[in-house]
Formats: structure tokens, sequence, C-alpha cells
């Protein structure tokens, strides 16, 4: 089963997804109260004619409650932490963690703009998370459980801000910056141990091509980790990191710039695509 947030009623609305058609269950907040329930009556409907919207026909917002905590992994794959800024530095023995808050995310197909100063944004193609379950102290039995689903996600990153200072959240806390996919249901997806293809391409040339099999901290780690020290709660998002590929590690340089678009494609989940526009569109935020 697929799910994605939308305006309805003057609010956000989890809805099925029984394509071409959305069929709305219920607001974002009584979703996640009891996301199980809802996968269980959203299994037995139909897009009839009473009940379903046509997709084009709605506004589509990200699937996430306002109170969410999106926590990210960065240099979660060998050949990325080999690429970079890092790439004479030991793997570490934890995973790297950093936040974005939930105004920093989109849905695809919306414009985000570079902001004022950067060079261009960079991409990075990767899978989220989505916790299903309260997770406190779990072991990674429990915390392979807790995950509800997976979506498509793009960690789309100002490099300049990002490298201000030794903390990364400015530069990952852009406007619109955080575009999600449909969140696929873990029945559907399986174990990412199991591995999952994740490409990105820019203007229809794929720049990334990684597998989830190669993380190097599983999501049941992580999230095992996370949940030692703060509680994770239904509607929480695991960010699981990106392969190789960036823009700002290559020779010459290559960002983002407006008129770009960048397609994050990952088997079972979909494809998602975001277009980059001007700084003058942060008005919206």
């Amino acid at each position: 089963m697929q799910f994605v947030g939308i305006t309805h009623q003057g609010e956000s609305w989890a809805a099925a997804l029984v394509d071409p058609h959305l069929v709305p269950l219920a607001p974002v907040t009584e979703f996640w109260a009891d996301p199980a329930g809802w996968q269980d009556k959203a299994a037995t409907l139909t897009a009839d004619a009473g009940t379903s919207l046509e997709r084009g026909s709605v506004t589509e917002v990200p699937l996430v409650p306002a109170s969410a905590r999106v926590i990210c992994v960065g240099l979660n794959y060998k050949a990325h932490a080999a690429e970079g800024s890092y790439k004479d530095q030991d793997l570490p023995p934890y995973p790297t963690l950093f936040g974005r808050w939930t105004a920093s995310l989109s849905v695809g197909n919306v414009p985000v703009p570079v902001p004022t100063g950067e060079d261009g944004l960079d991409w990075e193609g990767e899978v989220a998370a989505y916790i299903g379950r309260r997770v406190e102290s779990a072991d990674e039995a429990e915390a392979a459980e807790s995950v509800f689903g997976y979506s498509t996600f793009n960690d789309l990153t100002a490099r300049r801000a990002q490298k201000l200072t030794t903390q990364w959240t400015l530069g990952k806390n852009g406007d619109f910056t955080g575009p999600l996919g449909p969140l696929v249901s873990r029945d559907q997806v399986g174990d990412l141990r199991d591995g999952l293809q994740v490409r990105t391409r820019v203007n229809g040339i794929e720049v990334q091509n990684g597998n989830t099999r190669d993380m190097i901290f599983s999501v049941p780690a992580i999230i095992s980790l996370i949940s030692q020290t703060m509680t994770l709660h239904p509607g929480d998002v695991i960010a699981t990191g990106t392969p190789e590929g960036v823009g700002y590690a290559r020779t010459p340089q290559w960002l983002l710039q407006p008129g770009d678009t960048v397609e994050v494609e990952i088997a079972k989940l979909g494809t998602l695509i975001t277009p980059v526009g001007e700084a003058s569109l942060r008005s919206r935020a």
C-alpha cells in the first residue's frame, strides 16, 4: 500500500494511493496515532466515485506530522565517505547523525530555490524510513519491526552553508530542500539489507547508482542506537544516507542550478522529481 499527504478540508490529511486516484483517510496526526490500523483499513479500499480524488486535483504535502523528528545519517555508504571532505579519515564507529526540521520538507514536483550566496544545490538521493510505533531502548530486532514504511528522499544540500562550521545543520535545512515521495508500506519493500537500487539523475544524466546493501549502518542498527537516548514516535523519519556521486566531490564541481531537474529513482519506491528554481521562490516559505 502507498500513502501520500494532501491538503484536504483545510488541513493536512493522509490519503491512500489507489493509482491514479487518492482516497482520503484521516488527518495526518490521526493517521500516525495508528498507522497500522489505517493500513489495514486502506487495504480494503477501492477508488470509487464517492470517496476518491484525482491525484492531479489536490495539493500534496509531506506525510509527516509537525511534531516529527527528521534524523538524517551522513556518510553511510563507504564509497560516498571516501569521495569527499572526509576521504582521508577512518570510517566512524557510529553513524553521523544530524537533524532536519519538518519545515524544510517538501514533495515531488515542487520547485526548490537555490539559497542566496550558494553556487548551487547538491543532490543526495536516498531512502527515508518512517517510524510506525514507539521505540525506546530497542534492540535491532525490535527496531526493525518499528519501521512502518519507506519513501524516496532527496537531501538537497547547500554546501557553502554546510561547511561554514563543523555542524551541518544550516546547510541541511534550506527552504523546501527535503522532498519526499509517497510512503510505501514495509511489507511491499522488504529488508533494505537485501538491496534496493538507488539512482539519481540530473537533466537525464545518471549521477548516482548505489545499492542499500552497501550501507555501513543498517536501518535497524541506526534506530536501535537512536532509541537508547531519545524515544522515537510514529511519524518520525530516518533518512538513511546517500551513495557516492554527489556534485561537490566532482572535478569540476557540479551543482544544481535554476532550470535543472533532479530525479531520485529507487526500486520499489518509485521516482521523485524535483525542479530547481530561483532564490525568489523562498517567498513561499
